[in-house]
């Protein structure tokens, strides 16, 4: 629907990445309309001469299913089906169906019938016929409702009682995420996610830079279970890699709540690597969403890597025109292709050097015969040179701050052998 303060390009857009979603979920795009309104028609959010249209269509065998690009309301969506006599889907509702498709995870399977029970609950009403309390039979003061009222009593008590149970579960999976995160901590590695529009490209990055079979698909939200993979960087430094769940346009707020669990691999992140889809024609729209939700994430303000995927879809001058538009708004802006393994090596020295945020410089003198302190340091953090001595292998390079205490003990001290222990943050 066109509103006053939107614009007819927007609405084409969203219109389109509807027609997606509904492709997505299995069925077959008839055809597309936008009424331009002043505001919502309460009753049944477009208006009755609109209604009638689309009865007359119905009748005719041009389609048996609606789909809404917004948000509807349980009464809207109630009215529309009994005005139409067909199911009516709206914008949330194909989100979730797809969901529901793709989660292959017990996780996964758990938080997204969590988000549906939510989103079912206050649209029991109309869900049951109801029984005319006649000659008092059934009503009188303090006696029960009809029949069907008491099917939706007892289904709401359902409904709340499954939804309790799933968070209990969704609650459990969380600590046992905790755990993992823990246990990387434990290995003193920084930690990285790949964030990004869904579609952009992230499960293909993550396959191309540490050589993942993660399952990736030219389709939306492809992705729903978290994989963590590790990156060794150029310097020899290792990054653990994490490929999340893609962001969309009005993603909807059951959804985002029963995905916390999944989404804290965001927020618990040292860095942020962001993925755009160099070609799609709302790219600009899309990374808008993206540094939306991170915001509500709370992960807005973490040290990002934003890589421009798929520029080899682009030609010369159009990818010119896009990478131009972009790295004024993301200094720093890695163009590359995922599937191509374009600007691969760029990406990873961008990642090393947003990554070195909490890093410390060190200096240090390690006997022959200990070779794993060096090789330590290499996982952890970097080496910039070595140099070979009588006493062992002396190295300059840089450790996360901490973790930087157990080279403590060969750090060369000034005064030692005529150094100093090295201060600066390698370049």
């Amino acid at each position: 629907m066109l509103l006053p303060g939107n614009t007819e390009e927007k609405v084409r857009e969203q219109m389109l990445e509807l027609a997606d979603l509904t492709r997505t979920a299995g069925a077959e795009v008839v055809g597309t309309d936008v009424q331009k309104r002043s505001e919502i028609e309460p009753a049944h959010f477009i208006g009755m001469g609109k209604v009638e249209a689309l009865r007359e269509l119905i009748l005719g065998g041009e389609f048996d299913l609606l789909v809404c690009n917004e948000d509807l309301s349980p009464r809207q969506q109630r009215n529309l089906e009994r005005e139409l006599k067909v199911r009516v889907f709206d914008r949330t509702e194909m989100i979730l169906e797809i969901f529901a498709q793709h989660a292959r995870t017990h996780e996964g399977r758990l938080q997204v019938e969590a988000a549906r029970l939510h989103h079912q609950l206050p649209r029991l009403i109309g869900s049951y016929s109801y029984d005319r309390q006649v000659g008092g039979r059934r009503g009188g003061v303090g006696a029960r409702g009809g029949q069907g009222e008491q099917q939706i009593e007892t289904e709401r008590r359902r409904i709340r009682k499954r939804i309790r149970d799933l968070d209990r579960e969704i609650e459990q999976v969380r600590s046992q995420r905790q755990q993992q995160r823990t246990g990387r901590r434990r290995a003193e590695l920084e930690t990285a996610a790949i964030v990004g529009y869904t579609n952009a490209g992230k499960s293909t990055l993550l396959n191309a830079l540490t050589g993942a079979s993660v399952r990736a698909e030219h389709r939306l939200f492809a992705t729903l279970d978290p994989t963590t993979r590790r990156l060794d960087l150029p310097a020899g430094r290792g990054l653990l890699l994490t490929d999340t769940v893609g962001f969309i346009q009005k993603l909807p707020t059951d959804l985002v709540a029963a995905f916390r669990a999944t989404l804290e691999e965001v927020t618990e992140a040292d860095l942020v690597i962001q993925v755009l889809d160099a070609s799609s024609p709302a790219v600009e729209e899309q990374a808008s969403t993206v540094d939306e939700e991170l915001a509500t994430l709370g992960a807005g303000d973490k040290p990002r890597v934003v890589a421009l995927n798929k520029v080899d879809l682009l030609g010369p001058s159009a990818r010119r025109r896009v990478v131009g538009s972009l790295s004024a708004r993301y200094p720093g802006l890695v163009p590359i292709s995922a599937t191509q393994g374009l600007g691969l090596e760029g990406l990873q020295e961008a990642i090393d050097a947003a990554s070195r945020g909490e890093m410390v410089g060190v200096e240090i003198l390690v006997p022959y015969g200990s070779e794993r302190v060096l090789a330590s340091l290499r996982k952890i953090g970097g080496i910039e040179r070595t140099e070979y001595v009588d006493a062992g292998t002396r190295a300059w390079g840089w450790a996360p701050r901490h973790a930087a205490g157990r080279f403590e003990p060969y750090s060369v001290l000034s005064g030692t052998n005529g150094s100093r222990r090295g201060r600066r943050r390698p370049s």
